[in-house]
């Protein structure tokens, strides 16, 4: 016997955490009717990129100001704001025409995806997924994509995560393809990072799932089904962000604007193959899941049965002694084999060999 192995199931915290509300909260507690209030960022990371064919600048943890002064008609100029103020953001929206709806968006929490076109400006609120090892959770930061007459400007939450690091080193190489193509490419390859990192998140989600689905198997406890139940949670969060994604590319896709170019159109379909196969993968996910929480019923409805047919046995093999029991117990003046000497043990006798038969019996037709 090792006690540690059961200990874990009797730490009432653990469990209790398991089956928390707060993460439903969480997930569930967005009211587009309400304002939240966005806290300023501490601390603002602006870079900078101003490149074509033949050269590229780089500007790193540079001002507001001197972002103003970076925009050029034969240059791209990639501008990526990492932690967002509300001065800073419309300063920047003001001299690169950003429509103050769009800026609204940009400041906004809890948004849906979605794509706008407004004064030659397009606009994409997409959510950038990541995996939090330490809760097992799935989270999301809101990044905003405007694209401009050769100019790309990303808006980040969060200054300490950044996905971009690849593409900001590929960008520097004198053989990259987007050094020699028009602004939408590198809007495109932003696109598709984003959508590319949706399945890195995936298959963490995946793991998980195969992970309870042996515990299930090995072992059915109340914390599987708590850990059904967080799975559902973070299925919730991944649909939120993957579905209204394919309306943002379809979108991109189906516009008429100049600044995306007909020969990079090819490329934005892919990123919408990439997110129809992203949305299969969450609908394979969820089906899983559904199918996790039958296989736990299953397994408890089992092992309720085998109770109950041992019990039913025991029931079975006790049945003889109660009668015989009954029977010699009555309060009659005359009862058959009462006086004889040997009257005792053959009724013990009774009790012992009819269950054994019966046990015999039961195990010869399968029914244990």
């Amino acid at each position: 016997m090792r006690p540690e192995k059961y200990l874990k199931y009797l730490f009432l915290p653990n469990l209790l955490e398991l089956f928390s509300t707060e993460r439903t909260k969480e997930i569930l507690s967005v009211n587009p009717t309400i304002v939240p209030v966005r806290e300023e960022a501490t601390n603002v990371i602006i870079t900078a990129y101003v490149y074509n064919k033949e050269d590229i600048r780089e500007y790193k943890n540079i001002s507001v100001e001197e972002v103003l002064t970076l925009k050029q008609d034969n240059h791209i100029v990639w501008i990526n704001i990492d932690g967002l103020r509300k001065d800073d953001v419309d300063k920047v929206g003001e001299c690169y025409g950003i429509h103050p709806l769009l800026r609204e968006d940009i400041l906004s929490l809890h948004q849906r995806p979605k794509m706008e076109e407004i004064d030659d400006i397009l606009f994409c609120l997409t959510h950038m997924l990541y995996y939090n090892e330490e809760r097992k959770s799935v989270g999301y930061e809101q990044i905003s994509l405007v694209l401009g007459k050769n100019f790309i400007i990303t808006f980040q939450e969060d200054p300490t995560r950044d996905m971009f690091t690849s593409l900001r080193e590929r960008l520097k190489l004198p053989t990259s393809k987007t050094r020699g193509k028009e602004a939408d490419y590198l809007y495109y390859t932003l696109m598709d990072t984003i959508v590319d990192n949706y399945f890195i998140v995936m298959d963490k989600l995946r793991d998980s799932i195969e992970d309870l689905e042996e515990e299930i198997i090995r072992h059915t406890t109340k914390r599987s089904l708590a850990h059904i139940n967080a799975l559902r949670k973070e299925l919730i969060v991944l649909k939120r962000s993957v579905f209204p994604m394919r309306d943002v590319v379809s979108g991109l896709i189906k516009s008429d604007s100049d600044l995306l170019t007909e020969f990079n159109e090819r490329f934005y379909k892919d990123v919408y193959d990439h997110i129809i196969q992203a949305i299969d993968l969450v609908e394979n996910y969820r089906d899983m899941i559904m199918g996790l929480q039958d296989l736990y019923i299953n397994n408890v409805n089992l092992k309720m049965n085998e109770v109950m047919k041992v019990m039913a046995i025991v029931t079975c093999l006790l049945a003889p002694a109660t009668v015989i029991g009954g029977i010699f117990g009555m309060n009659f003046t005359n009862i058959p084999m009462s006086d004889f000497h040997w009257g005792f043990w053959i009724a013990v006798a009774a009790m012992l060999l009819i269950p054994a038969w019966m046990l015999l019996l039961f195990k010869k037709r399968k029914w244990f």
